[in-house]
């Protein structure tokens, strides 16, 4: 009889990382559906474009995170269930969220993702009601 399971796959990685789900052990992350989630942005852009649009007030000499990071940082914790900002704490250690901001260090603390949300305005608000809507489905609150 053949036997056609598959004990590996690998997805694609960053800088050099090796993202591969297995049952081996290792790195390990629960939320795997991060880096399928990633690759739907890519393709749609859609952090890339908000990211543009949204304004950047901050002093450049001192970014340590840039605008599109910590947009994939909050979105895709929104996306995977993670409302509260207290989550990204120890989420911003976990090598497949980095990987999956695209960043190879750590990413951005609660406080930090809080003063972005704090700095929208109405237009800022508006665009937030439409990312909600695509990451959640319309109608849906999450």
């Amino acid at each position: 009889m053949t036997d056609c399971t598959q004990l590996s796959f690998e997805l694609p990685g960053l800088c050099g990382r090796k993202i591969e789900g297995n049952f081996e052990g290792g790195n390990l992350s629960s939320d795997g559906g991060l880096v399928l989630l990633r690759q739907v942005d890519r393709l749609m852009g859609l952090t890339k474009d908000l990211a543009k649009r949204l304004p950047d007030r901050r002093d450049s000499d001192k970014i340590e995170h840039s605008l599109q990071s910590m947009l994939r940082q909050r979105i895709y914790g929104l996306a995977l269930g993670y409302e509260d900002l207290n989550d990204q704490d120890s989420l911003r250690k976990d090598l497949l969220w980095q990987s999956a901001a695209e960043r190879t260090e750590e990413l951005a603390s609660s406080s930090t993702l809080c003063r972005l949300e704090n700095r929208a305005g109405r237009k800022e608000a508006w665009l937030r009601d439409i990312v909600k809507s695509c990451v959640c489905g319309a109608g849906a609150s999450c």
